[in-house]
């Protein structure tokens, strides 16, 4: 790796607009890796550095390049929440139906973590797969219900998900349905959201 590179990896980790800026223009690769495959752009997202990753979509980063752990700057945002940096990439034109190494699409993270911003505005903005179903056989519905807390902002994103058009009736892959899940784990409110929408 070249020290233009270097210097641009650097700057991304720690957010130095002005430093990958000089370090782009001397001829660092916007998609430059580092030991771990991660790319300028994928660290810059980690470190909600919006400033800086506008730059690097401007020079033409890719939202999808995975690193070894599969995680793309898209799928990133879905981990963090961050709404300014899911705008700041949609530009680039990221590809939606990508996955993590859960075979989880950005949806699934952010609706298990309680990120209900980030989920309001990706339904609205993009045509996102609601029932997605990934490895563990787990939809964002789902997973919002099994991993979530039961709280208010899993109780939104439920709300949100379903009012999407969310199957709430989907079983995860032991026949067990969100409903199931939220009766057992005394979600009382989600219960009622979900009971609300698929009344069988």
């Amino acid at each position: 790796m070249n020290t233009l590179d270097q210097d641009l990896l650097r700057a991304a980790r720690t957010g130095d607009a002005d430093a990958a800026r000089t370090a782009i223009e001397g001829g660092a690769r916007v998609d430059a890796r580092d030991e771990e495959r991660r790319t300028p752009l994928l660290l810059a997202v980690h470190g909600d550095h919006v400033r800086l990753a506008r730059l690097l979509v401007e020079a033409g980063a890719d939202p999808d390049a995975q690193d070894r752990r599969e995680e793309s700057p898209w799928l990133a945002t879905g981990v963090t929440g961050s709404v300014a940096m899911m705008h700041t990439l949609l530009p680039a034109g990221p590809d939606l139906k990508l996955r993590n190494r859960f075979g989880g699409i950005a949806l699934i993270p952010a609706s298990e973590r309680g990120h209900v911003g980030y989920v309001r505005e990706l339904l609205r903005v993009t045509d996102i797969d609601v029932d997605h179903v990934n490895r563990l056989g787990w939809t964002a519905l789902l997973e919002a219900v099994i991993l979530g807390d039961g709280g208010r902002a899993h109780q939104e994103i439920v709300e949100l998900l379903l009012a999407a058009g969310a199957t709430p009736g989907l079983p995860d892959g032991d026949g067990v349905t969100a409903l199931e899940h939220a009766e057992r784990r005394g979600f009382a409110e989600i219960a009622v959201l979900l009971r609300n929408r698929d009344p069988r």
